[in-house]
């Protein structure tokens, strides 16, 4: 009851200071939920009649800091040649990054593009990098006929 009178008590200017401080403090918990941690497309392109193929990975970002990424491919069947490479390369909203491997087969593959965030030094600018408290991992799947 003596809470009540003290509220009771209290200026208008002070409830409305309290009320625009509680409406601000949930509007910036909305804003950092709604940013997207990672996007990711995945295309394969196939030349026709050709066993050759290209895959093309797009990463993006919806977080304002940067971050350090290692991408690279795992397939359930063994390919050779740069199906094999890894790229580490900086992630920043304002750049996203595409990343491309060639490979050869002449059979239906499952191919899954893998995005790890690591902490690396000197691969983004003055090192003001990020590492995700949830995931660090991020990957997508498609098959090539």
């Amino acid at each position: 009851m003596y809470s009540l009178h003290l509220l009771l008590r209290a200026s208008p200017a002070a409830l409305l200071l309290i009320l625009c401080l509680q409406l601000g403090t949930t509007k910036a918990q909305e804003d950092t939920t709604d940013q997207q941690l990672m996007t990711m497309d995945l295309q394969m392109l196939q030349i026709n009649g050709s066993e050759e193929a290209t895959v093309v990975l797009q990463v993006s970002t919806g977080l304002r800091e940067c971050m350090v990424i290692k991408s690279y491919l795992l397939s359930n069947i063994p390919i050779e040649g740069n199906f094999n490479y890894k790229f580490t390369s900086c992630l920043c909203n304002s750049y996203p990054r595409r990343f491309f491997w060639d490979l050869q087969t002449n059979s239906t593959i499952k191919v899954t593009a893998v995005v790890d965030v690591v902490r690396q030094l000197n691969i983004c600018p003055d090192d003001w990098a990020v590492i995700p408290i949830k995931a660090n991992r991020f990957f997508i799947t498609k098959s090539l006929p």
